[in-house]
């Protein structure tokens, strides 16, 4: 079978940036000032076990394929049946088919994702991390995937020698609250500290109608040598694992609720409806009103032990129950529901807002809430950092709808920087690559219009790429904790 000829000998340098000649001119010099900063990824979903154990990846297809739920859903979308994707079950069992069946099931359907930034963030990964330069498509699949391989065997192809390729200066992982976190003080005691941190994600215990909830409830328990028989314990168990982050390097908690309601409840509604969830009996309306009040809780939290408050809510989980049931949730079948901040965010703000050693910095997939609320709660409360887009939003054009949409009111030095949030280990430089594409157009654009001038220009991308995820993401000092 005859192989599609390669279509380029790189990726074009002008990729993403503006298509006017002035104004793709001015973005390239912009770019050229952030294209080699450093990597500060605070938030993401690579497996902290990856990186302590450092060994090669396997193959392509486990590797790129079936990680990446931007990649499996468009091509569940198109009818690709689960099973033969290879998809991990809930069980911990695989689909048992050949990888390198997978690969050509994705390679034959490369053109699904033309004009989406999961073609843009895969071509940076062929391109500039595996050396690949064809154009994917069914009749190369095999060598593809042969070539990948091949480059992954590589003695120097491991995660932690890419940290320092890649040139990541931070790397947060995401970890629930029950983790034992031996993993990063394995990685600190090889020189990873500060490095390599944790993030604190405690939905599993703050939802009480999970079905995993009870058991959630026991792992944080055992982890912090207590019983939690009932609110006030439950409290204390998350102050105390908190803390533990905070001496394992973290920086940041993470919250992923359905609402931003953070409604407080008093001390013994919480206690009654804990006592309920306890029994088995709590109801999903209670259930919505202890998370909203654990939300107003982690922030008071957070004025303690320091750790930023990341919210990011408005997603409705796992649309289809049946698909959850046999393979298990993040495999794209969480959709965005439209969302409320401003009276949401109320009772928190007007509690924390102006706290000195408080930040919230939240994230949304419904972008219509950019110009009318996020923004303006960002622009008056010291507390407020608006997030990149995020999710489906993290796109060429939603990347520019965000700047345009609430740097009006926001101003750029009230946001937190590009988080990549991702699974895909490979693609977190391509993701940053492109969100600093994006800025850099963005800016070329309000220097081509004499709104700014390039040394401006210059100096907020430098902040947007580096600095600000830095002084929003601060180390915190160890042995803090009066527990």
């Amino acid at each position: 079978m005859a192989l599609a000829q390669p279509t380029r000998t790189g990726l074009h340098p002008d990729r993403a940036l503006p298509s006017g000649t002035v104004e793709r001119g001015i973005a390239r010099e912009i770019l050229g000032h952030t294209r080699d900063l450093p990597i500060v990824s605070m938030h993401g979903h690579v497996p902290v076990a990856l990186l302590e154990a450092d060994q090669p990846f396997g193959d392509p297809a486990s590797l790129l394929v079936v990680p990446d739920h931007y990649l499996v859903r468009m091509l569940l979308s198109q009818g690709v049946a689960p099973e033969s994707l290879g998809l991990h079950r809930p069980d911990g069992t695989t689909a048992a088919v050949d990888p390198r069946e997978v690969w050509r099931a994705f390679a034959s359907r490369w053109h699904l994702f033309r004009g989406t930034p999961t073609r843009f963030w895969l071509e940076h990964v062929f391109a500039e991390t595996l050396g690949v330069e064809w154009r994917l498509s069914a009749d190369n699949a095999d060598r593809v995937f042969d070539d990948i391989s091949a480059r992954l065997a590589e003695p120097d192809f491991l995660p932690l020698a890419l940290l320092d390729r890649w040139g990541i200066e931070v790397l947060a992982t995401t970890d629930a609250a029950d983790a034992d976190l031996s993993s990063h003080h394995r990685l600190a005691e090889r020189g990873y500290t500060d490095r390599i941190v944790p993030t604190f994600r405690p939905d599993a215990v703050l939802r009480l109608d999970r079905t995993d909830w009870a058991d959630s409830l026991a792992l944080l328990g055992q982890r912090t040598g207590s019983e939690i028989g009932g609110y006030a314990d439950f409290v204390a168990a998350l102050e105390q694992r908190r803390w533990a982050f905070v001496e394992a390097g973290a920086r940041a908690t993470d919250h992923g609720h359905a609402s931003a309601d953070t409604t407080p409840l008093d001390g013994s509604e919480a206690e009654r409806i804990f006592a309920a969830a306890l029994r088995g009996e709590v109801t999903a309306p209670q259930a919505d009103a202890f998370a909203a009040h654990m939300l107003f809780e982690m922030a008071r939290m957070s004025t303690h032990d320091g750790l930023v408050m990341q919210l990011h809510p408005g997603v409705l989980r796992d649309h289809d129950p049946r698909t959850q049931e046999s393979w298990g949730s993040d495999i794209g079948y969480d959709i965005p529901v439209s969302t409320e901040f401003t009276r949401s965010l109320r009772p928190l703000l007007n509690a924390f807002g102006h706290h000195p050693d408080f930040t919230l910095v939240l994230f949304t997939v419904d972008e219509t809430t950019y110009s009318r609320e996020l923004a303006p709660l960002a622009g008056v409360y010291p507390a407020v950092r608006l997030g990149a887009p995020w999710w489906f939003l993290d796109s060429p054009d939603g990347m520019r709808r965000f700047r345009e949409a609430a740097v009006d009111t926001a101003g750029f030095f009230n946001t937190a920087g590009f988080v990549d949030d991702t699974r895909a280990f490979l693609s977190i430089p391509a993701r940053h690559d492109l969100a600093r594409r994006m800025d850099a157009g963005h800016l070329a654009r309000l220097v081509a219009e004499h709104r700014l001038e390039l040394d401006e220009a210059v100096e907020t991308a430098v902040a947007l790429a580096h600095d600000l995820p830095r002084a929003v993401y601060p180390t915190l000092p160890r042995g803090a904790s009066s527990a």
